[in-house]
């Protein structure tokens, strides 16, 4: 058979495509690649962030981990009210406004996650919240598991664009085995293919009392398969009541944030960063700058920061490098950052 013969007018196949109607690829979730590829770029679009910072991205999932007590339903509802247009910043980072309703699942005690969204709000912003958030109170009618559909079908339902979880423990069953937590998953995934946003609360690996705090992925309770799927994770740790509570960021879609040590008013319901180490302001004080482990003592409060530790100062010293605001001077085999016009 000539190539001729086999040759498809793609004029022809894009008519043939038009009548192809319903059927289970007919829900316009193809692409070609040059489309794909020209509609990409390097910058990480952010719900949550800006620039290099992002804690959310855009059409990523995003889970929150930690133990009980320490503020995962306060930030969790923070995130909220900024996404339905009532506030536009949590932790100093900007949050974008979501383009329709906020589906908010309060599967987990659901009359006190409203006691304390009522701190957060006035009466000012009754008519916001009757306009764009949505509070289903209590689990699914059916779990991930049982319907990896039924995110999409409760976002349709209630024209939502994005959808909270609080808590994922109560949306499906036996977390920890492989099986569930790959059909969980499928569910976020479902979700965000119909360019939809989700937030998933969830929890940590039990530790033991006066354990280490949880730094990897794997400090995340259930199976491997709950995190692979997210474009961000974020834990919280602390002991329950704290204050002041540490949010570390475990995967990220840009560069990594923190760690922070950030402060809950649940008064008013607002939580803030804690007056923390200023990279740059240090750079501008430090009269023959700084090197990458001078960096790394500062940053992480120890005088024998690890390899890892280094890594991390390095790379935050380097993206001052790239936004004008340090520069990087070398002499024989040490590397110093100074101010940028400074000379070293």
């Amino acid at each position: 058979m000539s190539i001729a013969t086999i040759a498809v007018d793609r004029r022809h196949l894009e008519v043939v495509r038009e009548d192809r109607r319903g059927g289970v690829f007919g829900d316009a979730r193809w692409v070609d690649g040059k489309t794909a590829m020209l509609a990409s770029t390097d910058h990480v679009p952010a719900n949550w962030g800006n620039d290099d910072d992002v804690l959310w991205a855009a059409n990523e999932p995003l889970m929150l981990a930690g133990p009980d007590g320490i503020g995962k339903t306060t930030i969790g509802q923070q995130l909220v009210l900024c996404r339905v247009g009532i506030r536009d910043e949590l932790l100093g980072y900007p949050v974008q406004p979501a383009p329709g309703n906020v589906l908010y699942i309060a599967a987990d005690r659901p009359r006190q996650a409203i006691r304390s969204m009522r701190r957060m709000v006035v009466p000012a912003d009754h008519d916001l919240l009757e306009e764009r958030l949505v509070i289903w109170h209590g689990p699914l009618p059916q779990s991930l598991s049982e319907n990896p559909r039924i995110l999409v079908e409760a976002a349709d339902y209630f024209d939502a664009s994005d959808v909270v979880i609080d808590s994922l423990k109560d949306l499906v069953a036996d977390l920890a085995k492989d099986e569930t937590g790959s059909r969980a998953n499928i569910a976020f995934q479902e979700l965000i293919a119909t360019d939809r946003e989700l937030f998933t609360l969830h929890h940590q690996r039990k530790t033991q009392p006066g354990g280490a705090a949880p730094k990897l992925l794997s400090d995340v309770y259930g199976s491997r398969w709950l995190t692979a799927g997210q474009g961000s994770v974020l834990m919280l740790w602390g002991e329950p009541g704290n204050l002041v509570v540490e949010l570390r960021h475990l995967k990220q879609p840009a560069q990594e944030i923190g760690p922070l040590q950030i402060v809950h008013d649940h008064h008013h319901g607002r939580t803030t960063v804690q007056e923390s180490v200023d990279l740059h302001m240090l750079i501008q004080v430090a009269p023959d700058g700084l090197d990458v482990h001078a960096a790394a003592v500062t940053l992480y409060g120890t005088t024998t920061p690890s390899a890892n530790q280094i890594e991390k100062a390095r790379r935050r010293l380097e993206h001052l490098c790239k936004t004008g605001h340090v520069e990087r001077k070398t002499s024989g085999r040490k590397t110093i950052y100074i101010a940028a016009g400074r000379a070293a």
